[in-house]
C-alpha cells in the first residue's frame, strides 16, 4: 500500500490529474509500438464524447481507499472469523490508517498549503476532499475503537485472554509490574518538562506519549511534562495467565518515581502522526544514496497531520498540545483508550491455534515436484520442459523462486544472474544467494529500488552489502522507481547459452510470500528471455529500447497496450465474436484505462473487475457502465496479483505483472506485464478468475454510488484454493 512521489516522464496531460499524480496519457490512449499491426478498432470522436459527457464518472481515490480500510475493519467485526485473526485485522486497520495519514492526507494538506493542488478527477475541490476524508476517517477510528472495546475484548476474555487496565490487576500482578518498572522500564524513561528553561519537546511521529501535569507542593505551581512510552518492551505487558496490561498504564502508575517531590495531578496518553513522505532530488547513484539517508533523518521531523488523544483528556492539556504541535481542532481525534492498537499483532501471535485460521503449509508446485527426489528440486530441468506458472502462497516460494536463485548461485554452469529487488525480508535468502554467486565469480547485477517507501533504510543496507560482495548494484533510471519483479539466469548448456526467467507480481520476499497472494512465471522461452535481457540493459545502461515482443513495459507501453487490447474486445463484440475483459488488481484509478473500460461497456462488452483496494470506476451507471461489475475479496491472504484477461474470440490472452492501474505505476515506475504463452497456464488463470467472479464466492460488490456491499456468497475463495491445493498434494 506504499507509494511515493518522484519525477514523472514527459507525457501528455489529462483533465483531473492532481499535481502529485503527475501527467498521464491522453484518455483512450493510442496504438502502442508493442503491436505490429494496426488495432482493429479505434474509437471516434462521438464515442469518446459519449463517455466524457458523464462529468461525475470517477469516484474519489482517497475516499475509495477509506472504504477499502472499512472492509478491513468489517473483517474484524465478522464473528465467523477466528478471534485472533479478527484481532490481527484490528492491528492491520490501525497500521493502514497511519500510513494513509502520513502519506495521502499529509500530501493533500501540503499541496493545499502550497497553493498547487487542483480539482481531483472526482470533481472534488482539495478542501472539500480533505473535509470528507477527515469525516470518514474519524467515523472509522471511532468504530475501530468500539469494535475493540465492545466486541473483541469481551470475546477474548471469554477465551481466557484478557487485556486489562491497571485497576483490574490483582496484588500479585501489580507486584510483577512494579518489579518490571524498577528493573527495566525506569532506566530508559526520560521525562521532559516544559518551562521557561525547557521548550516544548519534539514529539516523534507515531510515538505513544504521556502528557503529565505535576504540581510543586510548596509553591502550588503546575508544570507540564512529556514522557515517551518506549517501544522496546512491547505494546502490552504480560502479567501471567494470558493477561496483559498496556505499557502506558504501568508507567502512569509509577510517575512519582519520575517526578520525586512533586504531586502528579494528571496523565493522559496522546499520539501524533506526521508527514513522513520523502522528497529526494536525484543526481548520480552515490549522491542519491546520501541524499536519501539524509532525508530519512528528516522524516521524523515532518509536520503533524493528526493528533490522537484519549477522550478523558483535560481540556487545558489538549489546548496546550494543539497550540504547541500546530494542529487544528479538525485534526484532533478523541478515542477511548488504549491508543495505538498496532500492538495487537502481539496478541494475535499468541500460541492459541484454536483461535486462528487452520495451519496452512505451501507445497512444491507439481511441475517442480515431478523431478524432485532425495535431492533438491532441479528448477532448470523442469523449466526446460515447460513453463511453470506459480501461485503463491499455495505454491511454495522456497521450493520455486528461492530455489531458482539459490540453484543458480551454486551451479557452475551459470554465468550470470540479474535481479530486481523492491522489498525483501531482513534475513533474505535471496540476498544471501546473490552474494554467494558474486563471491563464486559469477556476474551478478542487482537493481535495488532504494526509494521503496518505508523500506528505504533496509534497502540502503542491502545495497551496500551487495556492493561489498562484488555484485553490480544500480538504482534504475532517474525519475522512475523500478517496481517490476524480474529475475534472470544465464546458463551455459551443451546446446548453447540459455536464459531462464522469472517474472512475478510480488516482491522477492520469503516472508510476505507466505501471506500475499501472487502469481509468477518461470520460463526458458527465448523471446521472453531476450525481452528481459534488453530491459535489464535499459535499467543498468543507457539503452532506451522500448519495443518488446512478449512484454508490456511502463512507462512506455503498459497503458497503451492494455487499452489496445480493450479496443480489440470492442471490435470482437461489434463483429459478433466472443468478447470480454477481466482484470484483477490492487487499484484501478487511471482515467484513461477507466474511460476505455467505459467505452467497452457502452459497446456491450462484459467487464469484470476484481479490485482489492482503490477503485475510481463507477460500475452499473445507466448508459455508461451497465456491463461492468466490480468486486473485492479480502481474507487471510492479501490479494496482490495483477491479471489482465481478454476473451479474444475464444482464444484468450492473459497478462500478469507488477503494474496496478494508477498514474504512479503507469507513468513514474518501471513495470512489466508478461503475456502468458497459449496453453495450460492461460487456462489455469482463466479458471482462477472464473472462480473469483462466481456469485457463490463471498465478496464485496461496488455500486454506482461508490459504496461496497458484502454479498451472500458462502464460498470463501482462499479457503477453496487451499482445499484444491491439498487435493493436489
Amino acid at each position: 500500500m506504499s507509494e511515493a512521489t518522484v519525477a514523472s516522464t514527459s507525457l501528455p496531460s489529462t483533465v483531473g490529474t492532481s499535481i502529485e499524480d503527475g501527467p498521464t496519457a491522453e484518455p483512450f490512449g493510442h496504438p502502442s509500438d508493442t503491436f505490429d499491426v494496426e488495432p482493429p478498432y479505434v474509437p471516434d470522436a462521438a464515442e469518446i464524447a459519449a463517455v466524457e459527457k458523464f462529468d461525475d464518472r470517477f469516484l474519489d481515490r482517497e475516499l475509495s481507499w477509506l472504504r477499502f480500510n472499512q472492509r478491513v475493519l468489517e473483517l474484524a467485526e465478522d464473528p465467523a472469523l477466528p478471534l485472533l485473526e479478527r484481532t490481527r485485522f484490528l492491528a492491520i486497520f490501525a497500521s493502514n490508517l497511519d500510513e494513509f495519514f502520513m502519506v495521502r492526507v499529509a500530501g493533500l494538506k501540503r499541496r493545499i498549503a502550497a497553493g498547487v493542488a487542483v480539482r481531483a478527477a472526482s470533481g472534488l475541490l482539495p478542501r472539500d476532499q480533505l473535509e470528507q476524508l477527515w469525516a470518514g476517517s474519524r467515523d472509522l477510528m471511532e468504530r475501530h475503537a468500539r469494535v475493540f472495546s465492545e466486541q473483541v475484548i469481551p470475546e477474548l476474555r471469554d477465551q481466557g485472554i484478557e487485556i486489562v487496565r491497571w485497576a483490574e490487576l490483582d496484588r500479585e500482578e501489580q507486584k510483577v509490574c512494579k518489579k518490571l518498572f524498577k528493573e527495566r522500564i525506569f532506566p530508559v524513561l526520560t521525562p521532559l518538562a516544559v518551562d521557561p528553561a525547557h521548550p516544548f519537546p519534539y514529539i516523534s511521529g507515531l510515538s505513544l506519549n504521556l502528557a503529565v501535569v505535576v504540581r510543586h507542593p510548596k509553591t502550588r505551581t503546575e508544570h507540564f511534562a512529556r514522557v515517551k512510552v518506549p517501544q522496546t518492551f512491547g505494546r502490552f505487558v504480560p502479567v501471567g495467565n494470558q493477561r496483559f496490561v498496556p505499557l502506558e498504564d504501568v508507567i502512569g502508575e509509577h510517575l512519582k518515581k519520575l517526578f520525586p517531590g512533586m504531586e502528579v495531578l494528571q496523565a493522559h496518553t496522546f499520539r501524533v502522526t506526521r508527514n513522513e513522505d520523502l522528497e529526494v532530488e536525484e543526481d548520480d547513484a552515490e549522491n542519491l544514496l546520501k541524499a536519501l539517508e539524509k532525508e530519512l533523518l528528516r522524516r521524523k521531523f515532518g509536520p503533524p497531520v493528526r493528533l490522537e488523544v484519549e477522550e478523558s483528556i483535560d481540556a487545558k492539556v489538549l489546548d496546550l498540545l494543539i497550540s504547541e504541535l500546530g494542529v487544528t481542532r479538525q485534526e484532533v481525534t478523541k478515542l477511548p483508550g488504549p491508543l495505538d492498537l498496532r500492538g495487537l499483532h502481539s496478541i494475535a501471535d499468541l500460541p492459541r491455534e484454536d483461535l486462528k485460521y487452520p495451519t496452512f503449509v505451501p507445497t512444491t508446485h507439481a511441475q517442480l515436484a515431478e523431478v524432485e527426489s532425495s535431492k533438491p528440486v532441479d528448477v532448470f530441468e523442469s523449466v526446460r520442459r515447460n513453463d511453470v506458472l506459480l501461485h503463491h502462497p499455495y505454491d511454495s516460494f522456497a521450493t520455486s523462486v528461492q530455489r531458482f536463485v539459490e540453484q543458480a548461485a551454486a551451479d557452475p554452469h551459470v554465468l550470470a544472474i540479474k535481479q530486481t529487488l523492491y522489498r525483501t525480508s531482513g534475513d533474505s535468502p535471496i540476498i544471501d544467494a546473490l552474494i554467494d554467486a558474486a563471491e563464486a565469480g559469477k556476474q551478478v547485477l542487482v537493481i535495488v529500488e532504494i526509494k521503496a517507501r518505508f523500506d528505504e533504510q533496509a534497502n540502503i543496507r542491502w545495497a551496500r552489502k551487495l556492493e561489498h560482495a562484488g555484485c553490480h548494484v544500480v538504482y534504475g533510471l532517474v525519475g522512475l522507481k523500478t517496481h517490476c519483479k524480474l529475475s534472470m539466469v544465464v546458463r551455459d548448456e551443451p546446446d548453447g547459452i540459455r536464459r531462464y526467467t522469472h517474472i512475478g507480481t510480488g516482491n522477492y520476499n520469503p516472508k510476505t510470500a507466505r501471506l500475499y497472494e501472487d502469481l509468477g512465471l518461470l520460463t526458458a522461452d527465448p523471446l521472453v528471455g531476450e525481452d528481459v535481457a534488453h530491459l535489464f540493459n535499459n535499467l543498468s545502461g543507457i539503452s532506451r529500447n522500448t519495443t518488446y515482443d512478449g512484454l508490456l513495459v511502463a512507462p512506455d507501453s503498459v497503458r497503451d497496450g492494455l487499452i489496445s487490447q480493450i479496443h480489440a474486445e470492442v471490435a470482437n463484440h461489434q463483429a459478433g465474436r466472443p468478447a470480454g475483459v477481466r482484470i484483477k488488481a490492487n487499484s484501478i484509478v487511471d482515467e484513461a484505462i477507466i474511460d476505455a473500460l467505459y467505452l467497452a461497456s457502452q459497446a456491450g462488452v462484459p467487464v469484470d473487475l476484481l479490485v482489492r483496494g482503490i477503485c475510481a470506476l463507477r460500475p452499473g451507471v445507466p448508459g455508461l457502465s451497465e456491463t461492468i461489475h466490480v468486486r473485492s475479496i479480502l481474507g487471510r491472504f492479501l490479494e496482490h496479483s495483477r491479471v489482465f484477461w481478454f476473451v479474444n474470440d475464444d482464444e484468450p490472452l492473459a497478462w500478469i505483472g507488477s503494474a496496478d492501474m494508477m498514474h504512479r505505476n503507469l507513468d513514474r515506475r518501471v513495470e512489466v506485464l508478461v503475456r502468458l504463452p497459449q496453453g495450460p497456464n492461460v487456462g489455469a488463470v482463466g479458471e482462477l478468475l472464473e472462480l473469483a467472479f462466481s456469485p457463490e464466492v463471498s465478496a464485496w460488490e461496488l455500486d454506482s454510488a461508490g459504496e461496497w456491499h458484502q454479498n451472500e456468497g458462502d464460498v470463501h475463495l482462499q479457503e477453496r484454493l487451499i482445499e484444491l491445493q491439498r487435493k493436489r498434494r
